[in-house]
């Protein structure tokens, strides 16, 4: 920044010496000068900014992940819809075609059991009835006291009416659905699920009992 006094300069025509007006506008720009700016001299100093970019990189990460972490959640709940609905599909198809398989699958979905049980479940049904369910035991002491087990799971009729699924109460102790929800439902009751995951009970040589 320039500092100084300013100076009036006043022609003097044909050279001649300054006149006294010219001496006296001299004397008073002179007196009323002063510096342009009077204070210590200014320093400059640079001024540095730096921007910490850590944290807002760190956001962004962040930002990322969950992200990442959304969609994959996203894509599991896509993949399980699948695999249900694949499943349920499955189950349907089965119980559209009928025979064993469609109604153990049936009688499985209105007991709200998982289908996982339905290998145990066939295997009970076969030692049992051999998949008729119109078979009838004419020989053992249920039969000789004339109540004779009946149906795919060999239930004597008041088993039958007592563990029946409700929603199928009004149905034949032969109907084969109704009949494996009867026979299902008592096992549970008296020995336990496990026993119906492991297809009966079997004596000691592994041969199967009943249940």
């Amino acid at each position: 920044m320039a500092t100084g006094t300013f100076t009036a300069l006043v022609p003097n025509p044909g050279g001649s010496t300054p006149t006294a007006a010219a001496d006296e506008l001299d004397t008073e720009l002179a007196a009323s000068s002063s510096p342009l700016y009077s204070g210590a001299a200014a320093t400059l100093l640079p001024v540095s900014y730096t921007t910490d970019t850590t944290d807002g990189q760190d956001e962004q990460l962040a930002r990322l992940d969950k992200a990442a972490s959304l969609a994959a959640e996203l894509a599991e709940l896509h993949a399980k819809q699948a695999r249900e609905q694949a499943e349920n599909d499955r189950i349907d198809a089965l119980i559209k075609r009928g025979g064993l398989d469609g109604w153990i699958a049936e009688a499985l979905q209105i007991m709200d059991l998982p289908q996982s049980y339905a290998s145990g479940l066939k295997k009970i049904i076969m030692s049992e009835s051999g998949g008729n369910p119109r078979a009838i035991n004419t020989w053992d002491s249920n039969a000789r006291r004339g109540t004779p087990s009946q149906g795919l799971m060999q239930t004597i009729p008041s088993t039958f009416r007592a563990y029946v699924h409700p929603s199928l109460a009004g149905r034949s102790i032969t109907d084969p659905v109704a009949n494996i929800t009867a026979g299902v439902r008592y096992m549970i009751a008296q020995y336990g699920v496990s026993t119906l995951k492991a297809g009966g009970r079997s004596n000691s040589s592994g041969d199967y009992v009943g249940y």
